[in-house]
């Protein structure tokens, strides 16, 4: 059967993962909670950054670990500018029209990971709908340019969709990274409002045809949950990324950036993480990070190495 054969798991709009979820009203739970403890290590990598005018998904994301990450010495990359074409009902980065390639951004990215002595690193963009092949290019430029400086580090990539430009995945998996990433975000119901401009078809192909096309290389998705979807639709596309052979997924706890983004639904609590983690990793899935916290790059070095040894 093709890849762009293969169906997609229909299920029913059953009820939530409990009968007796609280509404998303009123401050957070302290599951979700997280004291900012920013240490020398968090204010180098910042001062690093800025110097080599570099851009992390940690910042424009607000993503609620970075003070753990930071202060870890590992950051996630965002590379292609730091404007995006698209306005996802969940994302707090930049809409708008981006201006140009930044042609010595790959060099200046790996001379910043030599620099502070990575191991593993995510190398991530904004979706850059203006360009014929996405910024696939500049990707590929980033992975080489990486190899070349800092050859014994991981590298990861979560690139955008390439609009179904597969010669532009193509060009991104000759670079052999050793992760390649492409979120999901939601269930397919809810794409129209949390991903607009995304297609729920077109993302499973992507990871189909990049598991063909590189099978050494390990492939990733993420989904937020608290949106509005139900246990019978996430396992679906827990079922649908298997289909596809998808070696890790990773759950986590969608949070509003603003006012002006989509509202949580509920928050989900800390044993409901574990439950669509047991079911998951029941389906097959080499690896599984799940939890209210996770994001994308969260702990990802010990993602692939769980990965790699087998599950």
């Amino acid at each position: 059967m093709a890849l762009d054969e293969l169906p997609v798991v229909n299920v029913p709009r059953t009820r939530p993962l409990t009968a007796d979820a609280p509404p998303a009203v009123g401050p957070r739970p302290d599951w979700l909670k997280v004291k900012l403890q920013p240490n020398p290590n968090f204010y180098e990598l910042k001062r690093l950054m800025r110097e080599q005018g570099l851009h992390t998904i940690c910042e424009e994301a607000r993503c609620p670990n970075i003070t753990e990450c930071w202060g870890n010495r590992t950051a996630s990359f965002l590379i292609l500018g730091d404007v995006c074409t698209r306005n996802c009902g969940f994302c707090s980065v930049t809409t708008g029209r981006p201006l140009g390639l930044d042609w010595g951004e790959p060099a200046r990215l790996a001379a910043a990971v030599e620099k502070l002595g990575l191991r593993h690193i995510v190398v991530t963009s904004v979706t850059r709908d203006d360009l014929p092949d996405g910024g696939a290019i500049i990707f590929a430029m980033t992975i080489r340019k990486l190899r070349e400086r800092v050859p014994d580090c991981g590298v990861e990539v979560l690139i955008p969709d390439f609009q179904g430009n597969w010669e532009a995945l193509k060009l991104v998996l000759d670079a052999r990274p050793d992760i390649l990433n492409h979120n999901m975000e939601t269930v397919p119901r809810l794409y129209r409002r949390v991903r607009p401009k995304a297609i729920y078809r077109q993302s499973l192909e992507l990871l189909g045809r990049a598991k063909a096309l590189a099978p050494e290389v390990l492939t990733k998705s993420g989904l937020m949950v608290g949106l509005g979807e139900t246990e019978a639709e996430l396992l679906g596309v827990f079922e649908d990324l298997r289909r596809r052979e998808v070696d890790i997924l990773t759950i986590g706890q969608y949070l509003r950036p603003t006012l002006s983004h989509l509202p949580v639904e509920r928050y989900y609590r800390p044993e409901e993480f574990a439950r669509l983690k047991e079911r998951a990793s029941a389906m097959g899935f080499r690896h599984v990070e799940s939890g209210p916290l996770v994001r994308s790059s969260y702990h990802a070095h010990e993602q692939v190495q769980h990965a790699a040894a087998g599950g």
